[in-house]
């Protein structure tokens, strides 16, 4: 089930500029709308809207956080084998694979190294098949 927006929306567009996935429309001052089949039940835009206009799958309301809050990846780098799944799955282009340290250096790793692009979605953490990136809220 994907999320949804209520009649409350005023169209300001926040939601469809920060999706991850480009799951919503809509043009300014009207009611935007989810694709379902392309939700990944983030949250992102709920946090987001001013209007609290966002419904989660469960059919609650998703409260509104401030960007300081949002969670964020933490990679383990030494559970992490640089495939880069995670750094290709970001539709926000916040993570990279690190350089080596020195010359011959082959321990490389994700790092996020774009914060304020990083959304919180959690797609790097999910796609990571080494679990090697857990997301954690910044308080």
């Amino acid at each position: 089930m994907a999320h949804t927006i209520t009649q409350a929306c005023s169209g300001c567009t926040l939601c469809s500029k920060i999706c991850p996935v480009s799951a919503i429309s809509g043009e300014t001052k009207t009611l935007h709308t989810i694709k379902a089949i392309r939700c990944i039940d983030c949250g992102v835009c709920g946090r987001a809207c001013p209007k609290d206009a966002i419904l989660d799958d469960n059919g609650q309301v998703v409260m509104r956080v401030p960007r300081k809050e949002w969670p964020k990846p933490v990679i383990k780098s030494n559970l992490c084998s640089a495939c880069a799944i995670c750094v290709d799955s970001c539709g926000k282009k916040a993570l990279s694979i690190s350089w080596p340290q020195t010359k011959g250096d082959l321990r490389v790793y994700a790092i996020l190294t774009d914060e304020k692009s990083c959304v919180g979605c959690g797609i790097c953490a999910r796609e990571c098949p080494m679990q090697a990136i857990v997301m954690e809220a910044v308080i």
